[in-house]
């Protein structure tokens, strides 16, 4: 592809890659210089012409010698349609997930009905990209733009046709997952979560609505799971485009869940939809997997597939990984769940769904992160300690913090638990006080496979050292 084709700069250079590494600038190369939170990428537009880069895109104030210099007020935004233009085609549908939580098993559950109906479908996110017959760990909710398109791209020229990918708050307001077309798109839920990178709720409420706002087509779906508080804004700017709106749950008009009732290894669903009742018995357990199936289901209502098949696939969804995955059986007979939730709701909404199950006790498991948001290592005390029968806190990717000093900040919010640092050991001692009737979650890692310790990440996974405790 020619530079002049491309952006309607210069003629005879040849397009060969983008890039906004400066360090993976080869001759040919279109470099994206944005100004971020800890690094100016204006400040090596320099070592990128010199490595061969043929155009820059940045803010008209940037100094380009040497290079094609695309100016525009909104660079990312910019950089991410000109890098779509060239990796393009993509699948054929394409569908995004945001919310605070959720978005990992919607994506992953909307490929497997997606997969039933017989389609080619994938998914991307925090588990990397997943297909029917193999999965790449990408190790970030929403990779950088263009590898995310590239990636996109890939799936597309193997034959995948359907597409679910998840859209965090930091993806969006990057410009990360611009520029391919966007069919649907999702909303799960919203709470407290990256305020320390968003400020206050109402920056990572924005963020979240971009999806919604910008980046669905005109000609999209919103699908939204109606019994969020903050479902609203979501349908309203679904309304002011004129987009087809689908809502699911108990306030849902399209898929509106009438009946929940826990069964040993699942729960019964009755779902009302056009004019007929659908039971079903939905392999998943707690409210929240629910909500995520019935968000999938929508997914792939709004792409076409039939309601009834659509339903009627929920019976057989697969558990994801990491999310509620029940991981071991002690050797006194108690379950153990590995989970996610590394938030206050989502550790809420993980205990609200074993406590059904729970004849004896409830013991949790869990830390908060370094580095991250620490107004809420409290409230995820004050969660696990209103739920929990028994509660352990314990380290969770402490990263340059100190350990002790957020588990203090947890135990604020849960007097009374028990403090073992070392996760194992807290693990450990999860396993060994279970008794037959009890129930074990271990929640904030979940399908993660390290321990982050100050630059360090250590091999860590929560189901592998359970299944050695529990041996």
């Amino acid at each position: 592809m020619r530079l002049g084709a491309l952006t309607g700069h210069g003629e005879s250079e040849t397009v060969t890659g983008f890039a906004i590494d400066h360090r993976k600038v080869a001759p040919g190369t279109i470099f994206g210089a944005f100004e971020g939170a800890r690094v100016n990428g204006e400040d090596f537009i320099p070592a990128a012409i010199a490595s061969g880069a043929i155009a820059v895109v940045a803010r008209p104030g940037a100094v380009v010698d040497g290079a094609v210099h695309i100016a525009t007020d909104n660079p990312r935004a910019c950089f991410a349609e000109l890098a779509a233009r060239y990796f393009a085609p993509f699948p054929a549908t394409t569908v995004a997930v945001t919310g605070t939580n959720g978005k990992t098993s919607t994506v992953e559950l909307t490929r497997q009905l997606w997969r039933m109906a017989g389609h080619h479908a994938a998914s991307i996110g925090t588990l990397g990209v997943t297909t029917a017959d193999d999965r790449v760990t990408t190790g970030l909710t929403t990779p950088d733009v263009v590898t995310f398109l590239s990636n996109v791209a890939g799936l597309g020229r193997e034959g995948v046709t359907h597409l679910a990918f998840e859209a965090s708050s930091h993806g969006l307001s990057q410009y990360r997952t611009e520029g391919l077309p966007v069919t649907a798109a999702a909303f799960t839920n919203l709470s407290r979560d990256h305020l320390d990178y968003h400020g206050d709720m109402a920056n990572y409420l924005t963020a979240k609505l971009r999806l919604f706002a910008e980046v669905v087509r005109d000609d999209g779906v919103v699908v939204v799971w109606a019994d969020d508080p903050n479902a609203d804004p979501v349908i309203d700017l679904a309304r002011a485009r004129g987009l087809r709106l689908i809502s699911v749950g108990t306030h849902g008009e399209t898929l509106r869940l009438t009946g929940r009732t826990p069964t040993l290894l699942g729960q019964g669903l009755t779902i009302e939809a056009e004019g007929r009742t659908h039971q079903v018995n939905l392999p998943l357990i707690g409210a929240y997997q629910a909500a995520n199936a019935l968000t999938a289901a929508g997914l792939v209502i709004a792409t076409g597939g039939d309601v009834a098949q659509t339903l009627a696939g929920l019976s057989r969804l697969a558990p994801v990984r990491g999310r509620l995955e029940r991981a071991v059986i002690t050797r006194s007979g108690a379950p153990v769940y590995v989970d996610y939730a590394h938030t206050h709701d989502a550790l809420d909404a993980a205990i609200a769904a074993l406590k059904p199950h729970v004849t004896g006790r409830l013991i949790v498991v869990f830390g908060a992160g370094g580095d991250r948001d620490a107004g809420k290592r409290e409230p995820m005390g004050q969660a696990a300690a209103s739920g929990a029968d028994v509660v352990i806190v314990t380290d969770d990717n402490p990263r340059s913090e100190d350990p002790a000093a957020i588990r203090a900040a947890v135990l604020a919010g849960a007097p009374g638990a028990f403090e073992i640092g070392d996760r194992r050991a807290a693990i450990a001692h999860a396993v060994a006080i279970a008794g037959p009737e009890d129930i074990v979650l271990l929640a904030g890692k979940g399908h993660e496979q390290g321990q982050i310790v100050g630059d360090l990440v250590l091999p860590f996974d929560d189901v592998a050292v359970v299944r050695d405790c529990a041996a």
